[in-house]
């Protein structure tokens, strides 16, 4: 559950932002100039100027902020869940031959698991904001001795 709340986490301080648009409103009905309020917020001078402008046409209500920025996601935070559990099974678990997860794989598992149908080009997001990361197995010969080389290492190092 952390680390699908880590892909939930609000990425601005969108309260923090609209209490400092309305601070910025108390000190403009008190008669501050616009460059004072933005030392005193610690903003710049063009952001203070547009809120002014908010402010004079539609009064403190207009800078209270339009909420949340950006696209809403398409999972929520339990299907975030049920995608987690379901990688954690492996592809194996979900009838793939091979016990990896490729980016279609994980498309399919995606929408078979919530009916949200994602590119596999953009899977990886998903992926990323669940804590996982790409992995490649180690290319190896499939001949490979690993006994007779360690058995050559070692005779090479003897003097």
């Amino acid at each position: 559950m952390k680390t699908v709340d880590r892909a939930f986490r609000e990425r601005r301080d969108f309260q923090g932002m609209t209490q400092r648009r309305l601070q910025a409103a108390r000190l403009f009905a008190r008669g501050k100039k616009q460059a004072e309020v933005a030392r005193m917020l610690g903003v710049t001078r063009q952001s203070v100027s547009r809120w002014f402008l908010a402010f004079e046409q539609g009064g403190k209500k207009s800078l209270k902020g339009a909420g949340r920025a950006g696209r809403r996601p398409k999972l929520n935070r339990a299907q975030l869940v049920r995608v987690e559990a379901a990688l954690r099974q492996g592809a194996r678990a979900h009838g793939f031959g091979a016990n990896f997860w490729t980016l279609p794989r994980v498309a399919g598992m995606i929408a078979k698991v919530t009916g949200v149908k994602y590119h596999p080009g953009h899977v990886w997001r998903i992926l990323r904001s669940l804590d996982w990361s790409r992995q490649r197995s180690a290319r190896r010969a499939r001949g490979r001795n690993d006994a007779a080389v360690w058995q050559w290492v070692q005779g090479s190092r003897s003097p």
